[in-house]
């Protein structure tokens, strides 16, 4: 029979802090212990710690910073879409996988979304006014493309909260993190960034008007026409 092999130093910490978290000894806002004192709980190196406590942090899971007092140190956060946007980047950038890919599942989980029901009509309603104010700071025309797209980001993943998925909601901003980059070189000036934000503009107004009367079915037929636009023209 094959014989798992023995876990490297520092998945030990990782497996220790998972079991932790999942049993409630640990939960967000609460502070690690110190790499001295994880390193001699488990018998193994500090610079092992350090390792572990490095994949924690581009996982999400753990904020580092230096001084003293309760904020220092690593305290757990559990930030999802961090670590999912990193390894998309990576794998990327490696084309392990493609931007068209990208494209498809975003569409997949923002049509999907925008067809649910809202779990929170609180929610949902503070939603539809968040996006209007951001429609609005879209509109202005001395709006930088970076500060556009940081906009148009937060537009799409508020109105895919709606549903009340976190797993969709981190997954859509890992997605949209992912091709950033690319999606900023594929627009080479400010002459061919025009035409293409007027036609952004016109969109997300009509998306916003279907979410805002409940018009699910056509927010989602929107959505994917929206996405599939833009694709078309940073190819």
């Amino acid at each position: 029979m094959p014989v798992n092999p023995a876990p490297r130093a520092y998945q030990i910490v990782l497996q220790a802090i998972e079991e932790d978290l999942r049993t409630e000894k640990l939960s967000v806002g609460d502070q690690l212990p110190g790499e001295r004192a994880l390193a001699e709980q488990h018998g193994i190196s500090r610079a092992s710690v350090r390792d572990a406590i490095r994949i924690l942090d581009v996982m999400g899971i753990i904020k580092t910073s230096t001084g003293s007092g309760p904020n220092s140190g690593a305290v757990i956060v559990s930030n999802p879409s961090a670590g999912i946007s990193q390894a998309l980047r990576l794998h990327l950038a490696a084309k392990g996988i493609n931007v068209r890919e990208i494209v498809e599942s975003r569409i997949l989980l923002e049509t999907w979304a925008a067809q649910m029901n809202p779990r929170d009509p609180i929610h949902a309603q503070q939603v539809i006014d968040r996006t209007a104010v951001l429609i609005m700071r879209m509109d202005d025309a001395q709006l930088s493309r970076e500060a556009f797209h940081r906009i148009d980001a937060e537009f799409h993943v508020l109105l895919a909260s709606m549903a009340g998925n976190a797993v969709v909601e981190s997954m859509m901003e890992s997605l949209r993190n992912s091709i950033s980059d690319y999606v900023a070189a594929s627009i080479p000036d400010d002459e061919s960034w025009q035409p293409i934000v007027r036609v952004l503009r016109r969109q997300h107004k009509a998306i916003h008007h279907a979410f805002a009367t409940n018009q699910r079915e056509r927010a989602a037929q929107l959505l994917e026409e929206h996405i599939n636009w833009f694709y078309s023209q940073t190819r």
